[in-house]
């Protein structure tokens, strides 16, 4: 198992990567990256497999996280059209894992996003078996601090079952990130072992509880608090090693789940963040361009993983 973490791809980045231990990237797939699905060139890539190639670093997986069911519909149709494209652009690369969010209408409860899930992911699947790529979706719920909505149905043990009992593929997995169980109460370390056959990547991010406002406020969180950084909820996304998460016992269960893939740090973090200046937060486009250029939280996530896995 490879640690790595998610980033635009760039010379330089690379070089950072190989510099600290980190054998595996995640590369950002969206529109405007060093990885546009519409522009990138096969000698484009022949170059950046070559950078990485002699740097000893793997491409984990190619990331994507818009909304499919957008209640724009310039949003959702741009988005349902692209991420063939990504998938192309995997196959291309010889990369097997495409990572994506399952989308949801916030207009909509999880029950009645399912027959959309259902139509566009058959889909996508059956294109996957083409390009021979798997579709692993992230379980972040994506809620608006605003709305309370959330723009991704696939964030737990439950709805997992029923996504893979209406799109009965292998090629549609899960993007298992323990970091959002956390929150939400879920044992994280049964649902990798429950869930083993289905995890296709593998996120490593940690998640701070902060009590003093959870008593206050209530598990919806606060109502009034200025929005700094990703939320203003109770809980916050840290770098491995600074949060709840036991990575001890969470890789040993990845270990016993039998999983073969590398584990890629998300970058979150808002305090290490802090130290440089973050720019707009608009999209999931947004946060990878922002945190993955933030040094600190990624040299000490690897000073945590890096003990517990022998690469």
């Amino acid at each position: 198992m490879r640690i790595g973490f998610y980033t635009n791809y760039s010379k330089e980045t690379a070089e950072f990567a190989h510099e600290v231990g980190f054998t595996s990237l995640q590369l950002s797939a969206w529109p405007g990256s060093a990885l546009d699905a519409n522009t990138t060139t096969d000698a484009q890539l022949a170059e950046i497999r070559k950078d990485l190639d002699s740097k000893n670093i793997q491409i984990s997986a190619l990331g994507y996280y818009p909304n499919y069911q957008h209640p724009d519909d310039h949003e959702r149709e741009a988005a349902q059209a692209y991420l063939p494209k990504v998938m192309d652009l995997a196959s291309r690369l010889d990369v097997e894992v495409v990572a994506t969010f399952a989308g949801q209408d916030p207009r909509l409860n999880v029950e009645e996003n399912i027959p959309a899930f259902k139509e566009l992911f058959s889909r996508y699947c059956d294109l996957a078996e083409k390009s021979n790529v798997k579709i692993a979706l992230e379980n972040c719920p994506m809620i608006n601090v605003v709305t309370m909505r959330g723009n991704n149905i696939a964030y737990s043990p439950e709805i997992w079952d029923v996504i893979f009992d209406v799109v009965p593929s292998d090629r549609l997995g899960l993007e298992f990130d323990p970091s959002h169980l956390v929150w939400q109460g879920i044992d994280y370390c049964q649902a990798i072992k429950d869930y083993a056959s289905k995890v296709f990547h593998v996120h490593a991010k940690d998640m701070e509880i902060d009590r003093k406002i959870l008593a206050r406020s209530g598990i919806l969180g606060r109502s009034f608090a200025p929005k700094k950084g990703l939320d203003r909820r109770w809980w916050r996304a840290r770098a491995p090693g600074w949060g709840e998460v036991d990575w001890p016992k969470f890789i040993s269960a990845v270990i016993i789940s039998g999983y073969q893939g590398n584990l890629d740090i998300e970058h979150e973090d808002d305090v290490f963040a802090s130290m440089q200046t973050i720019h707009s937060i608009r999209s999931e486009a947004d946060v990878v361009s922002n945190y993955s250029q933030e040094r600190a939280g990624l040299r000490l996530g690897y000073n945590t993983l890096s003990k517990l896995i022998v690469t």
